[in-house]
């Protein structure tokens, strides 16, 4: 074969890989199942305060989400599911995230996103503010249909 022609089938492959992928990518965004149960909790309308706190570091959270409460206690996967790493590697990706979208009321909701949150990576907070504040996240994109990371919000 012609080396100018085979350069010129390699292009057109090239391109039509691209394409392809760029069509996939677009294609398959994942959707998220949500249980009737789980719906009732997201259209709650009674306050439900949760304070996610650790004496030691001084830490505290303070949740007001009218159903966050009860999703913790009935749908979310219990304490002991995760690990305390897995649940402080996801959330210094979601905090992150999070803190860039209070920045920026323009482009995200500041109803939504109001204050930032004070996560260090060198603190140990403990499991139990790991696991709740994982968990809010998690609560928080199902119930308004949010992304905080490249990861599908799973139960």
């Amino acid at each position: 074969m012609n080396k100018k022609i085979l350069i010129k089938v390699l292009k057109v492959l090239g391109m039509f890989t691209i394409t392809l992928s760029l069509v996939y990518c677009v294609g398959t965004k994942e959707t998220i199942d949500i249980s009737d149960q789980e719906k009732e909790l997201f259209n709650e309308t009674e306050g439900d305060t949760i304070t996610i706190a650790n004496e030691e570091t001084e830490y505290e959270i303070i949740i007001i989400e009218p159903g966050f409460n009860t999703w913790l206690n009935s749908i979310a996967r219990p304490e002991g599911y995760y690990s305390q790493s897995f649940l402080e590697n996801r959330n210094r990706l979601m905090v992150i995230e999070w803190n860039q979208r209070v920045l920026q009321p323009q482009r995200f909701s500041p109803l939504l996103y109001e204050l930032q949150i004070n996560y260090e990576r060198n603190i140990d907070y403990g499991y139990e503010v790991n696991y709740k504040l994982y968990n809010y996240f998690i609560y928080f994109q199902r119930k308004y249909n949010q992304r905080l990371d490249h990861f599908l919000p799973r139960i």
